[in-house]
């Protein structure tokens, strides 16, 4: 059977730069960074920082009594993303349930302020005070269960956790299923609401995170010289996926996919694997490839080895091919940040703008990337972008413009 091509032909941001897709593209385009102290967890467990929604409300989006009771911060996010991504496709509900449709969901972590929430209520109260509903609430399945029947959809779901990867993964495997005629509509992507107690303070102990909340918007620097780590933040992105002959616009399309480990624990090994396989999924080689969308979290370790494994992949031309990182901007929302990453990319493409790598100040030579901290005008039809997390994965997609 022929591969159909698959093309986004909706966005759905839910982001600290903007929520929908308008905001989110004009506030992804500024030069500024959305990192700021973060105090909701009290004093007592020393200075955060973050990228956080401080005016987010699910009843903008969706009557609140559709909600199943309890539903994540996480889960949230990624119904409102839902609901601007079919906005933006102009898709209804009941095409929907005509159509042989699928919701594909990522996420690192678990809902880890539910999970507190029980565990001080025994602590406090005894056996009595814990919250069965919990069981159901907390974990990543329930993202896309509770997007399907908030909107009363007629779907099979699948939640992905594959650390940071997971909204690439969710977006990569539900394209698969399009390309081969096993799905004729998807909705997919990432969400992440890490901002509690647990796992803030185990990340900032890990170094994931800083420990400062001094000149809190240069913290978080992709690429540059004087990067330290970067910065956890939260929100999601949703996308609908649609086979070429949709009569849908599209913004991309979704060329090549693949994912791959790190090998013998070496950092951003398997990132060269994913590139190279994705790019050879599309059936292109890597001279095609015009532009980068890369991980980049600002950290000093995998920065320089995401730049090492971009060189071994392009070469010479890794100077050239023009470069960027989202992340001095928004911080680094885990398992939702490779789905908004491929949606500034669908908006770069549509508009021939590269967004700026925010707080890139100070070239490194250990990442010789073609980077800039301004937008720029670039007549782009072919990117690549990356993902890396914790436990050594890695996920490359490929995006051509429609």
């Amino acid at each position: 059977m022929k591969r159909r091509r698959v093309k986004i032909t909706g966005i759905g941001p839910v982001t600290p730069a903007g929520i929908g897709r308008e905001a989110f593209w004009n506030g992804i385009l500024e030069p500024v960074s959305r990192v700021r102290p973060f105090t909701k967890l009290g004093p007592e467990y020393g200075e955060f920082v973050a990228a956080y929604l401080d005016r987010f409300q699910i009843a903008d989006f969706i009557p609140a009594r559709i909600i199943p009771k309890g539903a994540a911060r996480h889960t949230l996010f990624a119904l409102a993303g839902t609901i601007l991504a079919l906005d933006d496709a102009k898709l209804s509900t009941d095409l929907l349930n005509k159509s042989r449709t699928v919701v594909f969901a990522g996420s690192s972590l678990m809902d880890f302020e539910g999970i507190g929430k029980t565990i001080e209520a025994v602590k406090d109260r005894g056996l009595r005070a814990a919250m069965p509903r919990t069981v159901y609430t907390t974990n990543a399945a329930v993202i896309p269960a509770t997007i399907i029947q908030s909107l009363g959809l007629r779907a099979q779901s699948m939640a992905i956790q594959t650390s940071c990867c997971a909204g690439m993964d969710a977006i990569g495997q539900a394209a698969r299923l399009i390309a081969n005629g096993e799905a004729e509509i998807a909705i997919c992507g990432g969400t992440e609401a890490p901002l509690f107690r647990c796992p803030l303070v185990e990340l900032r102990a890990a170094g994931l995170t800083p420990s400062t909340i001094a000149n809190a918007p240069n913290l978080d620097r992709p690429f540059d010289l004087w990067r330290t780590t970067g910065v956890v933040s939260e929100g999601s992105c949703m996308l609908i996926l649609e086979p070429e002959e949709s009569p849908r616009t599209g913004y991309s399309y979704i060329s090549g996919y693949s994912f791959a480990n790190d090998i013998n624990g070496t950092l951003c090994s398997g990132m060269t694997l994913a590139m190279t396989h994705a790019i050879a999924d599309a059936k292109l080689r890597p001279s095609a490839i015009d532009s980068l969308n890369a991980w980049g979290p600002g950290h000093g370790l995998t920065d320089a080895a995401e730049a090492s494994a971009i060189h071994t992949v392009f070469r010479e031309n890794a100077y050239e091919i023009p470069a960027y990182s989202i992340k001095g901007s928004i911080g680094n929302p885990l398992g939702a940040a490779p789905a908004i990453q491929i949606a500034v990319t669908a908006l770069s493409q549509k508009h021939s703008i590269l967004p700026p790598t925010v707080n890139w100040d100070y070239a490194d030579p250990s990442c010789q990337l073609n980077l800039s901290n301004r937008s720029r005008a670039v007549n782009i039809s072919t990117t690549l972008v990356n993902a890396h997390g914790l436990s050594g994965v890695n996920a490359s997609v490929v995006m051509q413009r429609c």
